[in-house]
């Protein structure tokens, strides 16, 4: 086995948009010959657009590309963006003579940071689809990441730095699965030892821990809002409808062994499955893989974030 990311998948291409000033972005995950997909969400508050197209048995089976967006509700305009760049390379579901981009979305609520509140528009989605790219790409507190905290439970400023991460495998057998994923959770983010990394802050900079604060009933200030994991598992096997929707529980399954609470109502935690369709494979070592891969990513995603406006990153703190 080696390391790998999604853009070793033959097929799939990512590209960020990154406003620095503002504290937002999009990535987007293009899938230049269409892959099948299916979604899974978790938590009371997601933010989404076109999942009910990968239901089981709905008429469309493929999708062109996958948006993940700062901005909340309002970050889903740059959905815009991305199908218009794939209709003008002919990508999309045919109905009649005109041929109908498929682009389900997710975002996440990250209006906490910046100079002034920004959603992603049309154009930004655009612009991450000329950006996307099969080389690797960055990581941290860019794209979808820009903006992203992690350990709101007593509010933003005892909160730390979130962000996007990847991890990847390939196989001898040439079998690749990789996760690209967005941490800005309402839980803390713990390592393999169950210590946690990045969450709520004490003001000496000590943990909290939220679960435990949770469960002490005297504690009723709660903040309430501004959260959400999405992300996005792909590989290059041969999955049905029905190992795609497993994969994407076993990638929130990851969730819940990495985020104390995960899943929460005031998280909308989305997952997104694709694959491409070229590797015969056995599910059980899919299934087992893309719950560890999703672990490393979120780790990959707090690694890599860097502080700002007094909201510190773990590389401060370690």
């Amino acid at each position: 086995m080696s390391n790998a990311t999604i853009t070793d998948i033959p097929g799939i291409r990512v590209g960020h948009f990154t406003q620095h000033e503002y504290a937002t972005g999009c990535t987007v995950i293009l899938c230049d010959n269409a892959a099948s997909c299916a979604v899974d969400i978790q938590g009371d508050a997601p933010g989404t657009r076109e999942t009910d197209l990968l239901t089981p048995n709905s008429l469309v089976d493929k999708v062109n590309a996958i948006l993940l967006t700062g901005g909340s509700a309002f970050g889903l305009a740059a959905a815009d963006g991305v199908m218009k760049y794939c209709q003008e390379k002919g990508y999309g579901f045919t109905m009649g003579h005109k041929k109908i981009p498929i682009v389900p979305s997710a975002v996440i609520y990250d209006f906490n940071l910046g100079s002034q509140h920004y959603a992603p528009t049309a154009q930004d989605g655009y612009q991450a689809c000329l950006n996307a790219t099969t080389e690797e790409i960055e990581t941290g507190n860019v794209g979808a990441g820009t903006g992203a905290l992690v350990g709101k439970v007593c509010g933003i400023e005892q909160s730390m730095r979130g962000g996007l991460g990847v991890a990847g495998i390939k196989f001898p057998s040439g079998l690749i699965i990789s996760v690209l994923v967005v941490v800005n959770t309402f839980g803390d983010v713990r390592n393999s030892q169950n210590g946690i990394i990045a969450g709520a802050r004490k003001m000496d900079n000590s943990f909290i821990d939220a679960t435990k604060y949770l469960m002490d009933e005297k504690n009723t200030a709660i903040n309430n809002g501004s959260n959400t994991l999405i992300g996005v598992v792909a590989t290059n096997a041969k999955l049905n409808n029905h190992d795609l929707q497993k994969m994407a529980k076993r990638a929130q399954i990851g969730v819940t062994q990495i985020i104390t609470p995960a899943h929460t109502k005031y998280d909308g935690d989305t997952f997104f499955a694709l694959a491409t369709g070229e590797i015969e494979t056995d599910m059980t070592l899919v299934s087992v893989t893309v719950t560890e891969l999703v672990k490393k990513a979120c780790f990959e995603a707090i690694l890599k974030s860097v502080g700002r406006e007094g909201i510190p990153a773990y590389s401060e703190l370690i």
